[in-house]
């Protein structure tokens, strides 16, 4: 008995050491807890104040050195989240390009640079590069590494890929150097003037990376560069506005080189910037050196002179004094620059500061201000029709009037009932909606499954046009289901109509623009020839 006893005490002693041991570990694993969400918060709080700080001393957010670096990752650092609640860490090349990988290329290699459209923000035609008086596209062969699948949905929107007449080789340093020398004449130079007027840019790629014109000095960064400029006629005391047109071209390519971490270098910024300049052609005299050697044509662009905006050495855009065609001598040099940033914070500085997503959420909120009251309108009048049909229903005394129907009674059943007069275009609208939604819900599905690369031009068109086609099963079992629920027979009609009716109607609205398009020479405009 005495044994039991003390059996039992000892097992309610070590239940009771246990339970202790628990509600201590449990205790000290609160404590951590909120130890560490505090140090996160005072973390977090110390690091605004250092970033405010930061702001305050004029720190620049599109530069490339390792604060403006800094500065950038702490302004998108919520959108340098992925994952379902947005908590992992990430870099804006995860977030953006799943999958993309860096390239990295030995000093001396020959890195092709590539032409986009031409494009404005405030028309929507898009042009090739060289639809402009620009040198000629190079015909050299384009190597495997750089070259992309051509799909359906880039040739709808244009992109070709093109190299650009500008040559780069990795940290290879390139002094003013001309390019060519193009005729413009007067129907182009008032083409010319219109897409200045319209503020057309030209965009190029490297490594994948859209030129950037960027200031540190007005802390602003914009893709591709203009064509020219204009000046009014209030500024520069003319009696019309002048317009200029920029020929040379600073190219400044900033790159990553980490020998423990990789071999060559990786590229992580390509910027440039635009000079409008009248080249001085040198004279016959001057041509030969006093040693005998051999100058440079032009003296505003040789080996030691790198042209700068100057007001007096403009190039005007317009013909010449006597009508002759305008002459315009397109140069360029190139600087490369090394840089500690990562190649996968080179996407911060095209995203920090966007202006777009103000808009954005502007738009969202609007229209999300617009169903809410619209729903409230429509809920407030269905509630006082129905308040009067029940008040109206429980007034009734007698059984005459309980059977004559009134207010809801009289369409209530008509909700089922199939309708009288055009149900082949009921089932056709119906199924057409079914498919394009379900066509969309499935990109969307695609982009979340990371199974669409934004990098890629087109694939996203592509994906939507190759899905709408796959899903004309689900279009067809809808209309067909929907037809024959409305006791119709034609259904051979019906599923030629549901076929038909949506791509014909596309088709038809294409022609018709592809016309408009091909007249004024835009890019995105379909050659059927």
């Amino acid at each position: 008995m005495t044994t039991q006893k003390a059996s039992l005490a000892m097992r309610a002693s070590f239940l009771l050491t246990l339970y202790l041991l628990s509600s201590l570990h449990n205790a000290y694993a609160a404590t951590t807890r909120l130890s560490a969400a505090q140090q996160k918060k005072t973390e977090a709080r110390e690091k605004a104040i250092k970033m405010a700080k930061m702001r305050a001393a004029g720190q620049d957010v599109v530069g490339m050195t390792k604060e403006a670096a800094e500065l950038r990752s702490y302004e998108l650092r919520k959108k340098k989240k992925k994952g379902i609640l947005k908590r992992r860490e990430a870099s804006l090349a995860q977030v953006l390009f799943p999958g993309a990988s860096p390239e990295e290329y030995v000093a001396g290699e020959r890195i092709p640079a590539f032409v986009e459209l031409v494009e404005s923000k405030k028309t929507q035609l898009p042009f090739e590069y060289y639809d402009l008086p620009t040198c000629p596209e190079p015909h050299e062969k384009i190597q495997k590494r750089f070259k992309w699948r051509k799909n359906l949905g880039s040739r709808l929107m244009g992109h070709q890929h093109k190299m650009a007449p500008f040559i780069f080789s990795a940290k290879g340093d390139v002094s003013c150097t001309t390019l060519c020398m193009m005729e413009v004449g007067p129907k182009n130079i008032r083409w010319m003037r219109k897409l200045v007027d319209r503020q057309y840019r030209i965009n190029l790629t490297l490594d994948q990376l859209p030129v950037l014109m960027r200031s540190k000095e007005l802390n602003y960064a914009v893709r591709g560069y203009p064509i020219g400029f204009k000046a009014l006629a209030s500024s520069t005391g003319l009696q019309d506005d002048q317009y200029f047109m920029y020929n040379h071209f600073k190219f400044t390519i900033t790159y990553r080189e980490d020998p423990g971490e990789f071999e060559g270098i990786r590229i992580t910024g390509f910027d440039v910037h635009p000079v409008s300049i009248a080249h001085k052609k040198v004279s016959k005299d001057e041509v030969m050196q006093e040693n005998g050697e051999r100058q440079e044509p032009y003296s505003t662009c040789t080996s030691e002179v790198s042209p700068v905006n100057d007001p007096d050495t403009y190039l005007p855009l317009r013909v010449g004094p006597t009508g002759e065609d305008m002459r315009i001598l397109y140069s360029y040099e190139v600087y490369w620059e090394k840089s500690d940033i990562p190649w996968a914070d080179r996407w911060d500085v095209y995203l920090v500061g966007s202006p777009d997503d103000e808009i954005h959420y502007f738009a969202i909120v609007n229209s999300l201000m617009i169903v809410v009251f619209l729903t409230g309108a429509v809920a407030t009048i269905l509630i006082r029709t129905l308040k009067r049909d029940i008040a109206g229903y429980n007034e009734m005394q007698t059984l005459e009037e309980a059977q004559e129907e009134t207010g809801w009674k009289l369409v209530h059943g008509d909700v089922f009932r199939p309708p009288q007069n055009n149900s082949l275009l009921l089932s056709v609208l119906v199924g057409t909606g079914a498919q394009i939604g379900s066509a969309f819900f499935f990109t969307l599905l695609a982009s979340m499954l990371r199974m669409l690369n934004p990098i890629k031009k087109g694939q996203a068109l592509t994906a939507v046009i190759m899905l709408y086609v796959l899903c004309g099963g689900i279009g067809g079992y809808v209309s067909a289901r929907l037809y024959k629920f409305c006791d119709a027979k034609a259904w051979k009609k019906n599923t030629l109509a549901t076929a038909i009716f949506f791509p014909s109607i596309i088709v038809g609205m294409f022609m018709v623009l592809n016309v408009f398009l091909t007249v004024v020479g835009a890019a995105t405009a379909v050659s059927f020839l």
